[in-house]
C-alpha cells in the first residue's frame, strides 16, 4: 500500500473555510495520470495539486501538476500559491520564493514581509469577441461587453451588485464547452473590482476563488483604471481578496493562506 502526504490549504485568505481549498500532494515523482485524476476526484475541491521536486534546479526547484475532479489544468492560481505555502513551511522553510515548472511556464511564490505570499504570473489580455448566442441567458443578465482568452470569457457588468444577484444556468452553460466564465465589474470602497467564477465545463459549477482568472481581469482592469495596481474581491461564498499588480507580461497576484488539514492518502493496488 503507498502513501501520499497531503495537505489541505485554504487560499487567497486570512481565515479558516474561507478563500479557494486546494489539496497539496508532494511525491517523489509523478503518479500515473488516472491515478493522480482519482485522487482529484476523491478530494472533490477545485484544484488538487502534486509537486515533484527536482534534482536540477537551475531554472525551477519543483515540477507541479492541477487537476480538478474532472480534468488537468494548464494554469491554477490558488493551488500554486497553496503549493509554495507548503514548500515553504514544511518542505523547505530556508527557501522565501519557490519556483514551479509548470504547463504553463515557470511561476513562482514568495513569502512576502508583511506575511502575504506574492504569486507571479503571465499576464492574459483578452480581445473583444461578439457574445456567443444566448450566454447572456445563460448567465442570466446581459454584459456590457464579452472579451475572451484561451479556455475563459471575460464578462464585464455595470456594477457589483449584478455580480451578486448572478445565478446562471450550469447546464445551459455547459453548452458552451470547453469554456469557463468569468464575470466582473467595478468594485466600492476601496475594492478596484470584483467578480465571480463559473467553470461547469470543468466539473466546478462556481469556483471559490480563481488565481488564473486575475490573469485575464487584472490586466483588463489596469489598463480600463490607467494604474497597474489593483485591490480584488471574489465575492462568491466563501470569498477571497487579492492584491493585484500588472507587470508587462507578467502579473503578482498576492493574498494570504491558511492550512486547515493535514494527513496521508493510502493507495490500494
Amino acid at each position: 500500500m503507498q502513501e501520499v502526504s497531503i495537505y489541505q490549504v485554504d487560499a487567497f485568505t486570512s481565515r479558516a473555510f474561507g478563500g479557494n481549498p486546494a489539496a497539496i500532494c508532494p511525491v517523489p515523482a509523478f503518479l500515473d495520470p488516472s491515478v493522480m485524476q482519482s485522487i482529484a476526484r476523491e478530494n472533490n475541491l477545485s484544484e488538487t495539486a502534486f509537486i515533484v521536486p527536482r534534482e536540477d534546479r537551475a531554472e525551477a526547484d519543483y515540477d507541479l501538476r492541477w487537476f480538478t475532479p474532472s480534468l488537468e489544468v494548464d494554469l491554477c492560481g490558488h493551488a500554486t500559491l497553496a503549493s509554495g505555502l507548503v514548500v515553504i513551511r514544511h518542505l523547505e522553510p530556508a527557501l522565501e520564493t519557490v519556483r514551479f515548472a509548470t504547463r504553463s511556464g515557470i511561476l513562482q511564490v514568495t513569502k512576502r514581509a508583511d506575511g502575504k505570499l506574492a504569486l507571479e504570473m503571465p499576464t492574459l489580455m483578452p480581445t473583444p469577441v461578439t457574445a456567443p448566442d444566448g450566454l447572456a441567458e445563460a448567465m442570466g443578465a446581459i454584459p456590457e461587453a464579452v472579451l475572451h482568452r484561451g479556455r475563459d470569457y471575460l464578462l464585464i457588468y455595470r456594477e457589483p451588485q449584478i455580480i451578486q444577484r448572478l445565478h446562471p444556468d450550469m447546464r445551459a452553460l455547459q453548452a458552451y464547452a470547453p469554456y469557463g466564465f468569468i464575470a466582473t465589474a467595478p468594485g466600492t470602497d476601496g475594492v478596484d473590482f470584483v467578480s465571480r467564477c463559473f467553470f461547469p465545463n470543468h466539473g466546478i459549477p462556481e469556483d471559490p476563488v480563481t488565481g488564473s482568472a486575475h490573469c485575464l481581469s487584472g490586466p483588463y482592469w489596469a489598463e480600463r483604471f490607467g494604474r497597474s495596481e489593483l485591490h480584488a474581491l471574489q465575492i462568491s461564498a466563501r470569498g477571497g481578496e487579492l492584491w493585484i499588480t500588472v507587470k508587462g507580461d507578467r502579473i503578482e497576484l498576492a493574498g494570504s493562506a491558511v492550512e486547515v488539514m493535514r494527513g496521508a492518502l493510502y493507495l490500494s493496488h
